[in-house]
């Protein structure tokens, strides 16, 4: 009996044993997961469905086109700040964070820019420097992306052959006008172009109608609007569509319509 006691504390410790030298060598592959990089994780946040930037996209932007690898990298070697400032670099990336989490992964955030017009180069104008961008809510140019198109409206000109932005407190007007167009449903959807002359005067152009919309300067805008408002409520449905060629808001208190 003794001898049978004795073997099942042999067996006890034996078990223990092996459960111990387990443990040890599991806690030592997660501490040493944790001290490096075990995966990427990408978070994207995305705005209306557009997708302008890709998680490849953004590994791309990391490893400088895999030159430069992170995962298994060791995080004493990581340098946080490095990689935001690389992703910010490229003009899809309008913010970023880069932080990690308890298991070893990466963990990156990206916010792409929002378009709120597409500068086109048209004939005879002097935008091709600048053509091909985007406008974003903060008024900076971004580029096209390969992965999508947003539906914004084209926007030309002269005036940014010598603006090549709109994040300036003189190019705010325009920026604001641009703003609207976005966020009301109704100008959203009939507003499919603007152009802006080299005094910064705007004509915008319809989806439905032969008419250009002459507004001036951007200024005034709850006025201006109004009167557009009251032209395709009050003038058109009793004129008709193709009426008119022209229409004029830039005066106070007048709607020209020719």
């Amino acid at each position: 009996m003794f001898s049978t006691f004795k073997s099942i504390r042999t067996w006890l410790f034996t078990a223990g044993g092996l459960l111990s030298l387990l443990c040890l060598i599991a806690f030592t592959e997660i501490r040493h997961g944790q001290k490096h990089v075990r995966d990427v994780i990408v978070r994207l946040d995305q705005v209306d469905g557009q997708h302008f930037i890709t998680n490849r996209d953004v590994m791309a932007y990391l490893t400088r086109d895999g030159n430069d690898p992170i995962l298994g990298k060791a995080y004493t070697d990581v340098n946080f700040r490095q990689l935001e400032t690389r992703l910010r670099q490229h003009g899809l990336v309008k913010t970023c964070q880069v932080s990690r989490d308890l298991n070893g992964d990466l963990l990156v955030r990206v916010e792409p820019p929002r378009p709120l017009a597409r500068l086109v180069n048209m004939p005879d104008d002097e935008t091709r420097r600048v053509g091909g961008q985007y406008v974003s809510e903060e008024g900076r140019f971004f580029p096209v992306s390969m992965n999508y198109t947003a539906r914004v409206p084209l926007l030309s000109g002269a005036y940014f052959a010598s603006n090549r932005s709109l994040a300036s407190e003189r190019n705010r007007p325009l920026l604001d006008l641009l703003k609207r167009i976005q966020q009301d449903s109704f100008w959203r959807a009939q507003i499919v172009e603007l152009s802006v002359n080299r005094s910064g005067e705007v004509t915008m152009w319809p989806q439905l109608g032969q008419h250009q919309l002459e507004l001036g300067e951007p200024v005034n805008l709850d006025a201006k609007f109004q009167k557009l408002k009251l032209f395709y409520t009050n003038i058109l449905p009793a004129k008709g569509w193709d009426a008119y060629h022209r229409v004029n808001v830039q005066y106070r208190n007048q709607i020209v319509c020719e």
